[in-house]
């Protein structure tokens, strides 16, 4: 089918009522660059699940980077995203302004060589992600063994897919999920596969064009709307079933699964990446960090979920902007409130 008439199928759909979930953040910006979002028929809810890290990191994981913050001797770094997420009592950039030392880097590489430029300050690397930049930061983690560099360490907050989908799977609330493309690239279409066997339910991969995203939007509804389970992969240039072995080699060298809290979702079983025993010198003490906070009223905890919309949220454009958030989910370009709020959207 072309494209006009996949559009069509789309805004023309007279199935049964669905709800379903683009979990990547970057599909839900792209879902409202594209205009595909706004064709969908009123008997379509797309919800926007877990799939922004810094959305899901929890209180107590700021908490202890602001700790380190004023700690005389040290140097936080961190993407600019992570600077303005709410602890339970401050930011980084609210600890920055009252005295602490908390900057942001553009690629965590770079901090190879400012820490070997100054040995005399310990840097903590706010290490936040999913599969995707989980190489990234094993990369430097072990770049940084084998210079032996020893003021950098690392706070992780690295997290894996799979196990989110599976909670939100067990609760029987979604018709059928967009998965990830960027996680499917590192960790192959295979782990979905067994999801949707698993839990009977409706996925699909895609990429992130117009034509990659409306093929893999129109496979999505046709499938859950005939109640068809399984996986579909509509990004089969860039995903392929076993993933990019080079990328999981060096994953598993480095770190190993935990338990991990998200913020608003809870404790979810193996769903941490922790560095290993071999490595535990650069770590920063990212092992026990489940204290999470939702401010009152926040529904943070509900859209992750896919139970609530940002609109629906007290907060959502008065108390809580971009510029001055209130939850996770407004702090980052791929955080569900933020995009709305940035794209005017009233889902």
């Amino acid at each position: 089918m072309r494209e006009k008439e996949l559009a069509a199928f789309l805004q023309q759909y007279k199935g049964r009522p669905l709800k379903l979930m683009e979990v990547c953040g970057t599909h839900t910006s792209a879902l409202y660059r594209t205009g595909l979002r706004q064709l969908l028929p009123e008997t379509i809810t797309l919800v926007s699940g877990p799939g922004c890290p810094v959305c899901v990191t929890p209180t107590s994981y700021i908490d202890k980077l602001v700790e380190y913050a004023f700690t005389p001797g040290c140097q936080v770094m961190t993407f600019g995203d992570m600077l303005a997420v709410p602890g339970s009592k401050m930011s980084l950039a609210e600890a920055r302004d009252q005295g602490g030392a908390a900057d942001f880097f553009y690629s965590p590489e770079e901090m190879l060589e400012k820490a070997k430029a100054q040995p005399e300050t310990t840097f903590f690397l706010a290490a936040v992600g999913f599969e995707t930049t989980a190489p990234v930061w094993a990369t430097v983690i072990k770049m940084a063994a084998d210079n032996n560099i020893k003021n950098l360490k690392f706070l992780t907050a690295l997290k894996t897919m799979p196990q989110a989908l599976s909670f939100l799977c067990s609760k029987g609330r979604i018709d059928g999920f967009l998965c990830p493309g960027h996680v499917a690239v590192i960790t192959g279409s295979e782990p979905f596969e067994k999801l949707a066997e698993a839990y009977g339910e409706t996925m699909v991969i895609g990429g992130f064009s117009q034509p990659q995203l409306l093929r893999a939007m129109v496979r999505l509804v046709l499938e859950s709307g005939k109640g068809h389970a399984g996986l579909w992969n509509e990004y089969p240039s860039v995903v392929k079933r076993e993933g990019n072995a080079a990328a999981q080699k060096m994953v598993d060298e480095i770190f190993e699964a935990g338990d991990a809290v998200w913020r608003g979702i809870g404790l979810l079983p193996g769903s941490g990446l922790y560095l290993k025993e071999k490595y535990k010198e650069f770590d920063a003490g990212s092992r026990g960090l489940n204290e999470d906070r939702i401010p009152p009223g926040c529904l943070c905890s509900r859209i992750v979920l896919g139970d609530a919309l940002p609109t629906q949220c007290p907060h959502f454009g008065k108390r809580c902007t971009p510029e001055h958030p209130v939850g996770a989910c407004m702090v980052s370009s791929e955080g569900t409130c933020c995009i709305t709020y940035r794209e005017g959207g009233t889902t």
